[in-house]
């Protein structure tokens, strides 16, 4: 079997991202090469540009909002400096899970306003910074 390169992003609250699974066993979050490539693929520019800001995201999201997959979900933040809105897709590992599997990003995009607001209109939320 390949061995899978990760890079250690950050650490999510856990308290905070209770509101997706109370099942969380790590607080690590993780991306894979494969996860990296695929942004470089499917969003260009962003990966190169804002990968910086991840750490950020996933431990102090504005939004978390349901995802349509189990232990995942939307995490929306933007950035006054650059007024960029960010989603992110956070895979939450639970018991169920693999042993030594990690909380995971799925992807990373910039949004529009247009889709952030979207997004807050239609979708269930979980979690919403004070």
């Amino acid at each position: 079997m390949a061995e899978i390169n990760v890079q250690l992003v950050g650490r999510i609250n856990i308290e905070i991202y209770k509101c997706i699974t109370e099942d969380i066993i790590t607080d690590e979050v993780i991306i894979t090469d494969e996860r990296i490539q695929h942004i470089i693929d499917n969003h260009p520019n962003d990966y190169e540009r804002y990968f910086g800001y991840m750490r950020e995201i996933v431990e102090e999201p504005e939004y978390i909002i349901e995802a349509n997959k189990p232990n995942t979900a939307l995490i929306l933040k933007s950035f006054e400096n650059d007024s960029v809105p960010f989603k992110t897709v956070l895979r939450i590992v639970t018991s169920t899970d693999n042993i030594g599997f990690k909380n995971s990003i799925i992807t990373f995009m910039r949004i529009n306003d247009k889709e952030w607001d979207r997004l807050i209109r239609n979708k269930k939320i979980l979690y919403k910074s004070e």
